[in-house]
């Protein structure tokens, strides 16, 4: 399920898609909020693109590479998931991008394209986001799109800063 927005195209994770995300899952700047601060290994890569492939299947969502529009680059990768990936917990959007394109509203411009998904094709009236309490950038993001703060809660065994969305459905 491919979505556009005007610069860039989300693409569920595929194969080909293999370079651009190593480039992110190697850099311990973009790792250093996630996965403890540790970089995945190539084999990692590999097994979470076959894991997102499933999600997909299973159930309609999940991670979609992001490429700008006008070179094709994979500049990050945004999510609609489970909270801390487990079945009937809220929903969850998330994003990471290549930090030569922080600062360019790729990250809330691909966001707000995964909130018009999950509420038209998931039917979703409620999001949430999570973050390091530390990673000030990514809650920006999360203000940007009328998201609220929540608290700070346990997910991926780590304590997150918790932000939620109601979204309102026009039936």
């Amino acid at each position: 399920m491919d979505l556009e927005t005007e610069r860039l195209r989300l693409e569920p994770f595929q194969d080909s898609h293999y370079e651009g995300l190593r480039v992110m899952d190697s850099d311990p700047g973009v790792m250093r909020y996630i996965n403890q601060g540790r970089v995945k290994t190539p084999e990692e890569t590999r097994e979470s693109i076959s894991r997102v492939h499933d999600r997909w299947e299973k159930y309609g969502f999940s991670w979609w590479a992001i490429k700008e529009k006008t070179s094709a680059a994979i500049v990050g990768a945004a999510c609609l998931q489970y909270l801390a990936n487990v079945e009937g917990a809220p929903l969850e959007i998330g994003w990471r991008l290549i930090p030569g394109h922080h600062g360019k509203g790729y990250a809330t411009e691909a966001a707000k394209a995964i909130i018009t998904f999950a509420a038209e094709r998931i039917g979703a009236t409620y999001l949430v986001a999570v973050a390091d309490p530390e990673n000030i950038p990514s809650q920006r993001v999360m203000q940007r799109l009328g998201m609220t703060y929540k608290a700070i809660e346990q997910h991926y065994d780590v304590p997150c800063v918790v932000y939620e969305l109601s979204i309102c459905r026009a039936d």
